[in-house]
């Protein structure tokens, strides 16, 4: 059964959020919902996941699954906030305690913490089978960007995540704590394996002034046209290109709240005495 796929673009963070269902009056997962923040008064809102919710309500479905494919460094999760609201059980790749290890020390988080994943509803393997309704899904682990990353293949369509962009775009950097180009290449042939005509569905777009953001493409097309990775282009080539490109982009905007966030499957840092939660901000680390 093809799954019926809408698209939701979230311009501040050049985010794609998806809603994944397998009929009206159905069941549905949600991949990589955003919770909108305003760095500069440190505030939350819930414009993008409202969004979402009312689309689901428009359309009569249940949320079996709230569904990220890894612990985003540019946005936050809203996956906590849709939980509440709608129900369903978050679910992100089987190496996300990797993740939250590595980011446990960089934020001095203390004992209560515990980075064993336990955060989330389910922690995915390597070519796991699960239903959304009608629709069968497997998950793919496509590491490299970060340790956990996972696409998840509904039919002939496939969420990738970070791991690839727009053929013009290119692909994911590698040098997030974590991070291995030469892993990262491995993922991607493991993506461009699929047959041509697979639909591929980005999590994010950062379009040149010539054209609009798009999110979707086909494994020809980046067989094809892809920057960074078309045919031809071998390993050794790829990480030489991705390490020298990598030692010039500036760190996401977002990626310190991001990430307090995102490892603790949407839910703000705990409140302290005064009622509070905060974000650690660490210096001179980054």
């Amino acid at each position: 059964m093809k799954p019926n796929i809408n698209a939701f673009f979230d311009s501040a963070t050049w985010t794609v959020s998806y809603i994944v269902f397998d009929e009206p009056d159905g069941i549905c997962a949600i991949i990589d919902p955003v919770l909108d923040y305003d760095p500069k008064s440190s505030r939350t809102s819930t414009r993008s996941a409202d969004r979402l919710i009312a689309f689901i309500q428009e359309q009569r479905l249940s949320v079996e699954w709230i569904l990220e494919t890894h612990a985003h460094a540019d946005h936050l999760s809203s996956a906590d906030y849709l939980k509440n609201r709608l129900g369903g059980k978050t679910g992100i790749g089987s190496n996300i305690p990797v993740v939250q290890e590595t980011f446990k020390r960089i934020f001095n988080l203390d004992d209560t913490f515990i980075p064993d994943g336990h955060q989330f509803d389910h922690l995915f393997t390597e070519g796991e089978l699960f239903q959304v309704g009608k629709l069968t899904a497997r998950t793919i682990s496509v590491s490299g960007h970060t340790p956990a990353d996972t696409a998840y293949q509904f039919d002939d369509a496939l969420f990738v995540g970070d791991t690839l962009f727009m053929p013009d775009i290119g692909t994911a950097r590698a040098d997030f704590p974590g991070g291995d180009a030469s892993q990262l290449f491995k993922s991607i042939q493991k993506l461009l394996a699929f047959p041509p005509e697979t639909r591929l569905f980005m999590c994010h777009d950062y379009p040149p002034a010539n054209r609009a953001a798009s999110w979707q493409s086909t494994v020809a097309q980046q067989r094809l046209h892809n920057i960074h990775v078309h045919d031809g282009i071998n390993e050794n080539e790829f990480v030489t290109m991705r390490r020298k490109r990598d030692a010039t982009l500036e760190m996401p905007n977002l990626l310190l709240p991001s990430i307090q966030v995102n490892i603790r499957a949407g839910k703000l840092p705990p409140v302290e005495t005064n009622g509070i939660a905060y974000f650690k901000i660490p210096v001179n680390l980054i």
